[in-house]
């Protein structure tokens, strides 16, 4: 097993004589418009995502995507997660920072294909990056996009295919790259300030980049400073009550006889007196379970749609040439993010820790009293935020040039650290909490049922903050990932065929990752209120590869590409190698027409998080328990266990006897571009994974035994007996809370298999319309033909497709059109979504258009203004079939209509 903590000079001679590599990092050639497809050779060769052998052309056997800096100002991306989030491609729905209750709302990441984001390989200058530290949706690693500054972007490539033959694990939907700038001269400042027409969101933006040349020292550095105030779902007319689609308030204040299952009544003046609270909105509720002091404003009231967040980035970037063949290099990017957002705010239930109820020795009734505690006790909602202080840092130093005597041979030596540390403060009920609203314990009864004699008058007086103060505390834990690799490669052309040379590349890698989750020691010393146990969990693994690449001309017309690479991983005292190979075969019948074909083979070593994650005891931020309102004879929209927060409590553990997952895809397609001013494309793709590697989802689990238990399901298939054993319940006759969510029972499992198909179009056309000015019109269309998935080898296949349990999009369009005249340069964005389920999940709501508008004017040659407007038409997707919050979470944001005005400044030549 490998232990790579340094690596010492004998380890890399080593490997220099073992197998030379290729340089890895792919730069791709700059160009008036570097996402031109076209079937026309250029005159220098380039590297693209995708390949590792620089190429005459920039279309290959596969197709790739490509974004340029430009691109993502001129379009309306508020950074660089937008710009990958809005492309078609990215079907998938992720829960991003603006998701609300997730694991992880400090990041951002994206979902080719809708194959989650731990199945697309996500490189920074071709060489790969820290996971963040905490698991996407307590399950799979990924990395962070949330953190990239968009100022240094040159542009980001997309390849459309799987790739592990050239890159490794984890490129199985695809690989984005996203390629920085390599060359500024002068300095530019760009100042850029805006916000949200409804209110919140205000956010302002001053980008500083420059470089320049000394000698044989070329440099160039970056500064971006960001700060975004947050939206909360109050500023929101549509989502500002939880009630106004006649949905019963939220309990704010409640006292229940637990024998009964009725509310006491506190009376009308209690009610009264607390209607201050939660803006203005608690009011008497009747309902069928008794009465008590409610509010439609309680969930609202400590929920941001837009998390709060500041940030700096800052890079630099160094080129020494050594000689006129040799070149030293550097490349440092270092990010400070602080992130703060609220999705729940300070609750209490009697006795929580055992069974939230105890013995009244005033009434002689076993009762249970709860209390949502309101912004205008504690000093505002902002008092009970959560908060993230993010450091990202990646490092690279090497050495690159021409191999002496030879004529067309190139290599790189390379080393490169990336590393992401997390620290979260959340603030928690302290275990005093119980006294402070009940007085203190007296005992207990003969059945273990805790004794006291509160004063109600305690539950129903509106706390001070210094009272607040006195039971809340705050947990901090830290988190942290890494991940080194050192490279070495070469590339050249190995011989003459009668068409041209075999060009070769060849790649070793060896490098290590690992990450770390720290809790805070309190969780396990009681200091917390209604605390489960919280258990840290680390875990690192080596790994090294060696691969090559053939680029043969068998004929004039027609190209082969070859490539095959051998990984293997050392984890948790076990390996596991795989090999992987790409075939691709392009075919150029004329100079404007191309017709390309790619198969490969693909892996993903599991996740770390699944192999050493320990068992866990927690609750999910909420929860719908899809049987309990089957019970009940309740619609979702209306059930009072839809959404219901704090959620289930769960108990997650890992696994480290996983297996990789096996993926292959191929595609073909076709290319014409009969002049450089217009091109076409269409491909189809299939991507399939076996060994899928999945954390059970609750949501899917709940909603089996729901149809198991309804007889929607075949009670004895593998699937129900597999989702009633994960769901612990009270029994049916318990005094307090029958049948109600005792525990779901989750953990990493191999799962059979997922595929899916589609197609890609896309085309280009650039229109020189004399004095009128020039056009450029773009699109791209993704239809998704099929998508199944299959948990258990015996299950029938799932239509992911068309479930309406899959939050996935089935088509996805942008277009633009951008004019340039003079000095002014416009354009206009329109993203198309396709239809999704709706929220209850009983049919499917009608596709989603977006326009974005930016129009920029050049002042003079060093200065120039913009206007960006996002959302034009101010439109919000709402869906309010499933109650609050009544629009498509992670799909769709409720932001409205966004404007910024943007300034730039170029010092120097």
């Amino acid at each position: 097993m490998y232990r790579f903590k340094t690596l010492p000079a004998q380890t890399a001679l080593l490997i220099a004589i073992a197998a030379p590599n290729l340089y890895q990092t792919a730069y791709a050639q700059s160009t008036d418009d570097n996402d031109a497809h076209t079937a026309t050779s250029d005159t220098k060769p380039v590297l693209v995502t995708g390949s590792r052998i620089p190429r005459a052309s920039k279309e290959g056997p596969t197709s790739v995507t490509v974004i340029t800096g430009e691109d993502i100002e001129k379009q309306g991306y508020r950074n660089v997660y937008d710009a990958l989030n809005a492309q078609t491609q990215n079907t998938g729905m992720t829960q991003g920072a603006d998701f609300g209750n997730t694991f992880t709302p400090a990041a951002n990441t994206i979902s080719l294909r809708g194959l989650g984001p731990n199945h697309t390989l996500i490189l920074l200058n071709g060489r790969r990056i820290a996971d963040y530290p905490v698991a996407y949706d307590g399950s799979v690693n990924f990395v962070n996009l949330a953190n990239i500054p968009s100022a240094l972007v040159d542009r980001i490539e997309i390849l459309n295919s799987g790739a592990s033959a050239i890159y490794g694990s984890d490129a199985i939907a695809g690989v984005v790259n996203i390629i920085t700038k390599k060359q500024v001269s002068g300095v530019d400042i760009n100042v850029k300030a805006g916000g949200t027409q409804d209110g919140g969101g205000s956010n302002q933006r001053i980008q500083i980049t420059g470089g320049g040349s000394s000698g044989n020292l070329t440099g160039l550095f970056g500064i971006e400073l960001s700060r975004t105030q947050p939206i909360w779902s109050r500023q929101r007319d549509f989502m500002s009550s939880t009630s106004s689609d006649g949905t019963t308030p939220t309990r704010v204040f409640s006292r229940q006889n637990v024998d009964s299952g009725k509310y006491i009544d506190p009376g009308a003046a209690t009610c009264d007196q607390l209607g201050n609270l939660f803006y203005d909105s608690v009011v008497r509720v009747k309902s069928k379970s008794g009465v008590y002091c409610g509010s439609g404003k309680a969930q609202p009231a400590y929920w941001t749609t837009m998390t709060q967040n500041e940030s700096e980035n800052l890079f630099g970037s160094l080129r020494y040439q050594l000689s006129a063949k040799t070149e030293l290099f550097s490349d440092l990017m270092l990010g400070f993010n602080s992130t703060q957002n609220n999705t729940r705010g300070p609750s209490w239930t009697s006795e929580a820790v055992s069974n939230s109820y105890f013995f009244n020795q005033n009434s002689g009734n076993n009762e249970s009293w709860s209390r949502r505690i309101s912004p205008e006790e504690i000093g505002g909602a902002t008092r009970y935020n959560r908060k993230w202080n993010d450091v990202a840092a990646n490092l690279t130093v090497g050495v690159r040039g021409d191999i002496p005597s030879t004529s067309s041979w190139n290599y790189e030596a390379a080393y490169n650290i990336s590393a992401y540390t997390s620290r979260k403060t959340t603030p928690l009920l302290l275990s005093n909490v119980d006294s402070f609203f009940l007085g203190p314990r007296l005992g207990y009864d003969a059945d273990g049922i805790a004794i006291y004699a509160p004063d109600p008058k305690r539950l129903y007086q509106p706390l001070t903050p210094d009272q607040f103060n006195s039971i809340t505390g705050e947990a901090i834990s830290r988190d942290k990932s890494w991940t080194q690799t050192l490279s070495l490669s070469a590339n050249g052309e190995l011989f003459d065929l009668p068409a041209g040379p075999v060009r070769v590349a060849a790649v070793t890698e060896l490098g290590s990752q690992g990450f770390s989750n720290t809790p805070d020691p309190q969780i396990n010393q009681g200091v917390f209120y209604n605390q489960a146990a919280a258990n840290g969990a680390s875990g690192s693994r080596q790994r090294y590869a060696l691969g090559t690449e053939l680029n043969i001309p068998i004929i004039k017309e027609l190209v082969a590409t070859v490539a095959g690479r051998y990984d293997e991983y050392n984890f948790a005292g076990r390996s596991d190698g795989k090999f992987t190979y790409n075939t691709g075969l392009e075919f150029r019948p004329a100079n404007t027409l191309l017709f390309r074909g790619n198969y490969a083979t693909s892996f993903r070593a599991p996740d770390m998080n699944y192999i050493y994650s320990s068992t866990t005891r927690g609750y999910y931020s909420s929860t719908t328990d899809y049987y309990r309102c089957q019970r009940a004879g309740q619609a979702l929209a209306g059930c009072e266990f839809n959404n219901y927060s704090p959620g289930a409590n769960y108990i997650q553990t890992g696994s480290k006897d996983l297996k990789s997952e096996n993926g292959k895809s191929w595609s073909y397609g076709v290319v014409w571009s009969p002049s450089a001013n217009f091109d076409i494309s269409a491909d189809f793709w299939r991507i399939q994974i076996d060994n899928l590697v999945t954390n059970l989802d609750p949501d899917t689990i709940l909603h089996n035994e729901a149809n198991c238990r309804a007889g929607q399901l075949n009670i004895n298939s593998p699937i129900c007996a597999d989702a009633l054993a994960r769901v612990q319940r009270n029994p049916a006759n318990a005094i307090f809370n029958p049948n109600a969510i005792q525990n779901i029972l989750v953990n990493p499992i191999n799962a059979a298999s997922e595929r899916t198909s589609g197609l890609d179009f896309s085309g280009k056309w650039r229109i020189k319309a004399g004095g009128v000015g020039d056009f450029l019109l773009k699109a791209n269309y993704t239809k998704v033909l099929s998508h199944h998935y299959k948990q258990f080898a015996a299950d029938p296949d799932t239509d992911e497709l068309n479930s309406l349990t899959n939050p996935d999009w089935g088509s996805k369009v942008n277009a633009s059109v951008t004019w340039l005249r003079n000095k002014w340069t416009s354009t206009v964005q329109v993203t198309r979504y396709g239809s999704l389920p709706s929220a209850d999940q009983t049919r499917r709501i009608s596709p989603f258009a977006l326009v974005n508008l930016s129009a920029s004017y050049q002042i003079n040659p060093r200065a120039s203004v913009s206007l960006i407007v996002n959302n034009v038409f101010n439109s919000v997707r709402q869906d309010n079939t499933a109650g609050w919050p009544y629009y498509p979470v992670g799909n769709y944001n409720p932001y409205g209509r966004q404007g910024w005005l943007e300034f730039n400044y170029h010092f120097g030549s």
